[in-house]
């Protein structure tokens, strides 16, 4: 697949069935997070693959910390906490594994882990496997976050879903470039 039309034309799966992506596709993905921009070269990030029993076990942590947080946690939001990380045969958690670096704010450093996990989704279908970046509150509760292992000066970007699409991924939609993008004239 050409670049410009991996760059063109990615969209997000949103439903995605077995199988999840294998050892060399794997291979390839995480190859192109790597590639991200990354000011000092520090490689502010890391990644947890979820697969298997395992996402059973997150669905649980899930629902706990939805409880811990308290509110509104019904019988809904809970099941849909559980059943979350079943929403694919490949969850892989996105890890900003931040620093204090004399060059590279800590901001910058979480930007270019969100641009690993872009790469990730850009190699995905340029492979043609399905992916969906997900987030949300639960992304940023720090009992997900210790549960996972992450350490005190990490923090999760997002959850990556990856898989065969249960059906043809639908067609980007081609804004018109020219309502994002003006010239300053100082």
């Amino acid at each position: 697949m050409e670049a410009l039309d991996v760059l063109l034309n990615r969209v997000s799966v949103p439903r995605l069935i077995e199988p999840g992506p294998n050892a060399e596709q794997r291979e390839i993905l995480f190859s192109a997070a790597l590639r991200a921009p990354d000011h000092g070269v520090i490689r502010p990030y890391r990644f947890l693959t979820v697969e298997g029993e395992a996402r059973n076990r997150m669905g649980e942590l899930l629902v706990q910390a939805l409880i811990e947080k308290g509110g509104d946690a019904d019988a809904k939001a809970l099941d849909k906490a559980r059943n979350g990380p079943l929403r694919a045969p490949l969850v892989v958690v996105v890890i900003a594994s931040l620093t204090d670096h004399f060059k590279v704010p800590k901001n910058e450093q979480v930007i270019t882990a969100g641009c690993a996990a872009h790469g990730i989704l850009l190699a995905a279908y340029a492979l043609g496997i399905g992916g969906v970046w997900r987030s949300g509150d639960l992304s940023y509760s720090r009992h997900v976050a210790e549960g996972l292992g992450l350490t005190a000066n990490e923090e999760i970007v997002g959850f990556l879903y990856l898989g065969t699409p249960q059906n043809p991924p639908r067609e980007a939609q081609k804004p018109d470039v020219s309502e994002f993008v003006s010239a300053w004239q100082g």
